[in-house]
Order: C-alpha cells, then structure tokens, then sequence
C-alpha cells in the first residue's frame, strides 16, 4: 500500500470554544470536557502525556493516568525511582497533554509538580487490584533487565511475601501538577482552531485567545 503522510488531511468541524461560552476558571472548563470526554465513551478519555526535563536538558514524554483533580491540580501515581520521578526530583517543571482525537480537543497544563501526601498515596494504593499492588513491588521500573522473566519471578516472590495484603512500596506514589497555565484547543475548519489560553497572573486566572 502506498501512503503519503504528506497527503493524510483531516477537516475539523465538530463544535468550537469562544469566550461566550467557557468558563472563566480554567478548572471548571477542563472538567466539563473531561466530563463529556467520559460521557462519550471514548477509549482511555483519562489518558494523558506527561513531559519533563532532565539534567542533561533532553524532555521525554510518556502517557500516565490522571486520577483526581481539584483546585490543588492534576494527580498522577508512578514509581518514585522511574525515569520519569528522577527528573521530576531534579526540575519539578512539567507539562501535561490530553487528546480527546474523537471530540477535535486538546488540553494543554503546566506548572509545578510535587508529591502528595503519604496519606492520599497509601489510600489510592489500596484501593488498587492486588495485581497491581503486586507489580509495583515486582517493576524496577525504567531499569534495564535481562527478560520478561525478571518480572513474573519477582512478582511471584512478591506475591508470597506479602499475600493479599501487600503495602505500599516506599518507591511508589503519587505526584501532584499544580496548573499555572492552561490551554484549550478546538479543531476548527479551514485551520482557524479555537486556542484559549488560561495563565496565573496577580494571583488571578488571565483568559487569552491565541491565534492558531
């Protein structure tokens, strides 16, 4: 089959995003989109890229699962000694990025990112399967290993130290982006996107509109 990425086009012309229309707090914007993004039934619609730097000042990006949001801002849970964990330990500035494609939207957040609290990491890691309590304990996650087989043997050491009743590792938790800009990008027709940005100023949320 012959493919021109070249030629590959989309036309967006789902709905748009004016002043009229949003909220003039970014967080209550970005739940009334989420919320539709789940109404929707869209695969993994909690799915989301989250960017760092490291001391070398190379960014790198993985996807991660957002599981809370309030005022305080964007909450994830990983491995502490991840890749990811020891450039947020070296330079707490971070980005994060959904993309609803079915709805034509973007969501873009920035800002400082620091640890919550033992007490919310310890009831998050709870409520998780055990499988997955298990795996957090048996990933030496972003390491080099020799097979697959490095895995399921340490996830079954794991699984008869601890039973049903694993802890929490002390490597594991959660992170916490706490927004100081926000984006909010509509498909629209032509090219001519909807983007509003939202940005901390004087202790107050500033809405702009960005040509696309």
């Amino acid at each position: 089959m012959n493919l021109s990425l070249a030629e590959l086009r989309k036309s967006y012309e789902r709905a748009e995003l004016n002043e009229d229309a949003a909220h003039a707090d970014p967080l209550q914007q970005f739940g009334q989109w989420l919320g539709q993004a789940i109404a929707a039934q869209l695969p993994e619609p909690n799915a989301m890229t989250l960017a760092t730097v490291g001391s070398d000042l190379r960014p790198s990006t993985r996807i991660v699962l957002i599981k809370g949001y309030d005022e305080r801002g964007i909450v994830w849970f990983t491995n502490y000694d991840s890749r990811k964990g020891r450039q947020i330990a070296g330079n707490p500035c971070a980005a994060l990025q959904f993309h609803w494609v079915e709805l034509e939207r973007v969501v873009r957040i920035e800002g400082l990112v620091q640890k919550v609290s033992d007490q919310e990491s310890d009831a998050y890691f709870d409520s998780r399967p055990l499988d997955s309590r298990i795996g957090a304990w048996a990933s030496p996650q972003s390491q080099v290993i020799a097979g697959r087989g490095v895995l399921l043997a340490n996830a079954a050491r794991y699984g008869a130290q601890f039973m049903l009743k694993p802890p929490r590792p002390p490597h594991w938790g959660g992170y916490r982006l706490e927004p100081d800009l926000w984006e909010f990008w509509q498909g629209r027709k032509s090219r001519l996107h909807d983007r509003l940005r939202y940005r901390m100023a004087g202790g107050q949320w500033v809405r702009e509109r960005l040509a696309p």
